[in-house]
């Protein structure tokens, strides 16, 4: 059973609703190959992934965030 493909118009739905929550330059972009993730930027500064999840018909999305112990320097 192959992945479940992230669309541009889930992309779209999820950008929308992500900038409503968090941040109105946030932006969502899929990556070059199809695949069931797509990567959340705010500016140029990539933030982190969101995947899409399909079990027993049901479809969600999770967002996953990175921060380096170097991005904590400072603060």
């Amino acid at each position: 059973m192959s992945a479940p493909v992230f669309t541009a118009a889930e992309a779209k739905k999820v950008e929308t609703f992500l900038r409503s929550k968090l941040n109105p330059k946030l932006a969502v972009r899929l990556r070059q190959r199809a695949d069931e993730c797509a990567e959340i930027y705010i500016e140029s500064e990539l933030l982190g992934v969101v995947s899409k999840n399909v079990e027993e018909g049901e479809t969600s999305y999770s967002f996953e965030i990175v921060i380096l112990d170097i991005d904590l320097e400072g603060i």
